[in-house]
């Protein structure tokens, strides 16, 4: 089964917050046993603290912390005390994978760094998170790296104040890269029998998600500006309209064919026509104009009548849903994993797993 592909792997977690953490997770949800060492003098991990005014005050836990801490056994330790120090030690002797995000001066101290710990397990894959890399031991959260790295800046309406992400997606983005190089040097190892030192930083990470963003400046000298929802290559893609029944949708028409389909479907056939609008560069030059012709044609149609004629012809469309009606998708719901834990606490979170192998 899926769900046990790492059975018998073992993984120490030397990592606090959301990206390394989240590492930790994608292992547990696929079998691995992951023991995750947290800091006693501290009182653990600190999203344990970050509680919503609705959470309970008294629990030892937060949402966010429960986001990415499923099925972990949870060991708390100080690494400063020789005792824990060689506990935990020991448990390395026999692990396969570390996932690190402490700061490489710090480790080194600790003797927790892979130059340390590859002298007592040769076979180890270290996985090493940073910030900014190992020459720069600047500690950053998520809104400091979508603002160095170029996201913060194009995000939000024009003429605005920046926006940021409203998950930390650089620290997403980050465990995505971290895995993937585990799962390389999972692979080495099984071919060589040789461990890894595999190393990402949120900076890194992010730079490397700039995608079509960077390319636009790149090679064309383009610098991104803030456009709200829209998109700076196709339109209508992102715009947001209301229906008759005064509910949000949003647009995304990648295609010749697809804004063909669209104007049929609203019984605007004329625009087709239109020379501001009958190729995707002048769509682009004259988004404004383009948008307003469709807000009048929209607003005649209700939402699910809409949205359902334009799945049936193919044209990408969707309700802009909150958190309440995301998961009342039957997909969603089938993404939530539920856990009990030693204070009898009943918690859920969603997958991080989101594909299957068979």
């Amino acid at each position: 089964m899926q769900d046990q592909f790492f059975k018998g792997l073992k993984v120490i977690e030397l990592a606090s917050v959301l990206a390394g953490p989240a590492v930790g997770m994608f292992f547990s949800e696929l079998g691995a046993e992951v023991i995750k060492i947290e800091n006693k003098s501290t009182g653990g991990d600190v999203t344990r603290k970050w509680k919503l005014p609705t959470e309970d005050k008294s629990a030892f836990h937060s949402a966010y912390y429960c986001s990415v801490n499923w099925q972990k056994r949870i060991l708390f330790k100080n690494l400063q005390e020789e005792s824990d120090r060689t506990e935990v030690l020991d448990l390395i002797r026999t692990a396969d994978i570390v996932v690190s995000n402490f700061k490489p001066t710090s480790a080194e101290k600790m003797g927790m760094d892979y130059e340390s710990l590859r002298t007592i397990n040769n076979q180890l894959i270290y996985a090493e998170l940073t910030s900014y890399g190992k020459k720069d031991a600047t500690p950053a959260f998520d809104i400091v790296m979508q603002a160095e790295a170029g996201f913060l800046y194009m995000c939000g309406e024009p003429d605005r104040n920046p926006v940021r992400m409203p998950v930390a997606l650089i620290d997403l983005l980050a465990a995505h890269q971290l895995k993937e190089g585990i799962l390389i040097a999972l692979l080495k190892k099984m071919r060589t029998g040789e461990g890894s030192f595999v190393s990402t930083s949120l900076l890194e990470s992010a730079v490397a998600s700039l995608a079509n963003q960077a390319t636009n400046w790149l090679m064309g000298s383009t610098i991104p500006q803030r456009m709200g929802s829209q998109h700076p290559n196709i339109a209508p893609y992102g715009d947001v309209f209301l229906t008759k029944d005064n509910l949000p949708i949003v647009l995304a028409v990648g295609t010749e064919k697809q804004f063909q389909l669209l104007c049929n479907t609203l019984n605007v056939s004329f625009l087709k026509d239109d020379n501001r609008f009958n190729v995707n560069t002048l769509r682009v030059t004259n988004r404004k104009e383009l948008a307003d012709e469709l807000a009048k044609a929209i607003v005649a149609f209700d939402r699910k009548s809409l949205l359902d004629l334009l799945k049936k012809v193919g044209v990408p469309a969707g309700n802009i849903r909150n958190m309440k009606e995301v998961f009342e998708l039957e997909q969603a719901k089938a993404m939530i994993l539920e856990e009990t834990l030693e204070d009898g606490s009943k918690t859920k979170r969603v997958k991080t797993v989101a594909f299957t192998i068979s």
